[in-house]
């Protein structure tokens, strides 16, 4: 409604102070959906871009419940891959300590002394230095600052006796060595890798079907707020229509000569504007036809809601058609200029299209009685 037709209701102070309050209730529970729509709609767009790490979840306890049970299980399973996994190590170190037994591990077993040795070169050669006793400390180092798994260490293993072979000529005895050495691990090696490789594709199973768990829960819990979103606003849209009502019945009753002027505003509507001025009296009136050739519109038995809503829709619409009709004749005035006003014939002529562009805006596709 405008201030104007605002100016024709009456309200008391308490009343006013019960719309309003009821209306800031009503913003603030609509600014909630709102916030609960865009989680809604980030959710789903991540879903399409199969990206939902960074997409905020709405549960509900049911929700959270199926995926605390699916936490627990997946606590249980972590639980046992540790416990799988630390006996791999377990027999991994007895490779490794079977190595470091050996007469010719000594060479290896501590860092390499470059500047006591005077090898100037040896960091261009070698990228990545690594040695026995290196392996050892971490290998038994406190969990969370060791290796995580045993190809972690098989990869640091061989990368001693690599580095050992690169920068010593095949003819060095240092050469020598880490070659014969490191077939002896990769012996040992090739007995555990069936171990390691049937528990990599345990834990990459349990990885896909926990992942599988938390989308599904993510899923369930997005739609179960989409449906609640629903609810609540089918809700809103209620008691905004509630509080229309209630604002309409304190105004002024619309007079016989406003229905009159109503009833002529709607006959210099477009065609659309007409549709849905039409749709307007339907939504209050069921029974009525809106899309009928011919319709017989009532004013004095609509409802002084419906009047309301119409006044306001015509007096807009008219606004916009006003403004259309002084910008096409801006645009007349603007095509005369560039006419040359000689003869009856050129007058005639412009007037003729005058009236075809004034008939073709007032042709009506619907007629009120």
């Amino acid at each position: 409604m405008s201030n104007a037709d605002l100016g024709h209701c009456k309200v008391n102070v308490s009343e006013g102070k019960g719309f309003s309050h009821s209306f800031d209730e009503l913003f603030s529970k609509v600014n909630e959906l709102e916030q609960g729509v865009d989680i809604l709609e980030q959710f789903y767009m991540a879903q399409d871009n199969k990206n939902l790490d960074n997409v905020k979840c709405s549960l509900t306890v049911k929700d959270k419940m199926n995926i605390e049970k699916q936490q627990r299980h997946g606590s249980n399973r972590e639980a046992a891959a540790e416990k799988r996994r630390q006996e791999l190590i377990h027999q991994f170190a007895g490779i490794f300590y079977h190595i470091t037994q050996h007469k010719w591990a000594r060479p290896f077993i501590e860092p390499v002394d470059v500047v006591g040795l005077g090898l100037h070169d040896y960091y261009k050669v070698i990228e990545n230095p690594m040695d026995l006793g290196t392996i050892k400390n971490k290998l038994e180092a406190k969990s969370g600052t060791g290796y995580r798994n045993v190809r972690e260490i098989y990869a640091d293993v061989r990368l001693v006796f690599k580095n050992a072979m690169k920068y010593n000529d095949e003819r060095d005895d240092v050469h020598i060595m880490a070659k014969k050495l490191l077939e002896k691990f990769e012996e040992k090696w090739l007995q555990l890798l069936p171990k390691v490789a049937k528990e990599e594709k345990r834990q990459a199973k349990d990885q896909v079907a926990m992942q599988a768990a938390v989308k599904l829960a993510q899923e369930a819990s997005h739609a179960n707020m989409a449906r609640d979103l629903n609810n609540e606003l089918c809700e809103v849209d209620m008691k905004l229509g509630n509080l229309r009502k209630m604002v309409i019945q304190e105004c002024r009753k619309t007079s016989v000569e406003e229905k009159k002027k109503l009833g002529t505003a709607l006959t210099l509507l477009s065609p659309g504007d007409l549709t849905k001025a039409l749709e307007i009296v339907a939504d209050d009136n069921p029974s009525f036809q809106a899309t009928a050739q011919e319709v017989d519109l009532d004013m004095d038995s609509q409802s002084e809601l419906t009047l309301w809503r119409l006044r306001i829709f015509v007096k807009d619409a008219l606004k916009v058609d006003s403004a259309d009709k002084d910008e096409n004749k801006d645009l007349m005035n603007m095509n005369s200029k560039n006419v040359i006003p000689a003869t009856n014939n050129n007058n005639k002529r412009r007037r003729e299209i005058c009236d075809a562009i004034n008939k073709s805006r007032s042709k009506k596709t619907k007629t009120i009685s």
